[in-house]
């Protein structure tokens, strides 16, 4: 049973939960996705020069670990920039590197990898992959232009920029194209601690999804699902 709290989405005939955490849950699959942890970003910063608190990767596990424990899933698949650098499995600290293990021990786990650790030399356990197929749905890290099928990826960290009563706001955001030729496809927001933010309607992510008849930010606010408008096929 998915948490009432959470939003539902409908995508490619499934019924999906978009967290308040930035996770996305399929329920039937009991799966949790979440993008672009980019753990030990704070440390490969602080090699260059650029001092960070080094606890990004402890706080994006244990979030992690706290969604896991709401939804119930029984899997977790990664879509990519799951450490900031290939390295970065070598810098966790034992705290970390014990959360990890403890995660991918009790779970059926699956890195996808991305641009940023094409060449994790370690997996904790778990399965590596490129990209995979569940049930129909491609899932990669970065969304493939002209993609046919239905796909749920990562890459672009999207954020929504809104104002409300005088504030500029921005918030981590997922971006949904739908089309009756190429199905729906979604970029996911990122999951880690220390990552930034491209915003949702930007040219890049805009082509990453085309072509499409509809894209549209969605984020979760009090249980419901928001959605902004962000580009419309000519009719």
């Amino acid at each position: 049973m998915v948490p009432v709290s959470f939003a539902p989405l409908p995508f490619a005939g499934e019924e999906l939960v978009l967290t308040k955490s930035n996770a996305l849950y399929w329920p039937r699959e009991r799966a949790l996705l979440v993008a672009d942890l980019h753990l030990e970003k704070g440390s490969w910063f602080a090699s260059h020069g650029q001092m960070l608190p080094p606890y990004d990767s402890r706080e994006t596990l244990e979030r992690l670990a706290d969604t896991v424990k709401a939804t119930g899933a029984r899997r977790v698949i990664t879509l990519g920039d799951n450490f900031h650098d290939d390295d970065g499995v070598s810098r966790l600290d034992p705290y970390a590197a014990g959360m990890l293990e403890s995660l991918t021990r009790a779970l059926d786990w699956v890195w996808i990898t991305g641009n940023h650790d094409e060449n994790m030399h370690r997996s904790f356990g778990a399965q590596l992959a490129s990209e995979m197929d569940v049930a129909g749905i491609v899932l990669r890290h970065e969304a493939r232009m002209g993609e046919t099928r239905p796909e749920l990826s990562g890459h672009y960290h999207p954020k929504m920029r809104v104002h409300v009563r005088n504030r500029h706001i921005a918030r981590p955001c997922g971006v949904i194209s739908r089309s009756p030729l190429s199905g729906d496809r979604m970029i996911l927001p990122a999951f880690g601690a220390y990552t930034g933010g491209m915003d949702a309607g930007s040219p890049e992510i805009l082509k990453a999804l085309s072509p499409a008849n509809s894209i549209d930010a969605v984020l979760p606010a009090k249980g419901k699902l928001v959605t902004f408008p962000l580009y419309r096929a000519a009719a």
